[in-house]
């Protein structure tokens, strides 16, 4: 079994899955929808490219920080909202994460993730954190990322990417988990993207299972952003 971390940590985050129109929201993790777009923007995908390989790898989410839910009040002008262009105010309320650290894993093809590890070293586009306002505070790509283990062992023993000092709100016994799982056996998520392409974005289905687990020992902090 081969899996790859991936580390999101920054000041700001957002990971929406239902946002329409003038309200955008976010989860409380890292979508499926929002990673497969980072990484095809690493790899140089374009919208209209397959991601179906992205789609079919098992992806795993661990909560070191949960950050803080904000939302921010828009004004937007000069938008082109039914095919003509408009000078008309829209507003809007945008939400995400302050603060929050995760550490996604993912398992599958050893020689995709091997390519993907590689890109998120080298993206051929700018990488960002659900929103392009939202770039990394720290890199994405972990040296050591790449590991012949199952997804569970590696997602429940890596080491936190919380940073050192700050003040954010961690709980000092446990983190949350949140794993994809069999087909009816967990929580539906309607965030696997089937195309990006304009004027024909869709999306499938998965199912996620959350729980708690003790929290990961802390990397040394010489070490922390190797």
């Amino acid at each position: 079994m081969t899996c790859l971390l991936i580390r999101c940590v920054a000041p700001l985050q957002s990971w929406g899955s239902r946002s329409r129109f003038q309200e955008r929201d976010t989860e409380r993790e890292p979508t499926k929808s929002g990673m497969i777009g980072l990484i095809g923007a690493a790899l140089g995908r374009d919208r209209t490219a397959s991601v179906a390989d992205l789609a079919a790898l098992t992806m795993a989410v661990r909560v070191d920080a949960e950050g803080v839910l904000q939302t921010d009040f828009h004004t937007i002008q000069d938008i082109d909202p039914n095919g003509r262009y408009a000078t008309k105010t829209e507003l809007s309320r945008r939400a995400y994460l302050a603060d929050a650290a995760f550490l996604v894993g993912l398992e599958g093809d050893a020689g995709l993730l091997g390519r993907i590890h590689a890109a998120l070293a080298n993206p051929v586009w700018p990488l960002f954190l659900g929103r392009k306002s939202f770039p990394p505070g720290l890199p994405l790509y972990l040296p050591d990322g790449l590991k012949e283990e199952p997804l569970r062992t590696v997602v429940e023993t890596y080491p936190s990417v919380v940073p050192p000092g700050g003040k954010r709100v961690i709980h000092p016994e446990r983190v949350r988990l949140v794993v994809e799982c069999p087909p009816g056996d967990g929580e539906p998520r309607r965030d696997v993207p089937v195309s990006f392409a304009h004027g024909a974005r869709h999306f499938m289905t998965r199912f996620v299972t959350t729980e708690w687990i003790p929290r990961p020992p802390t990397k040394p902090v010489e070490d922390a952003s190797a």
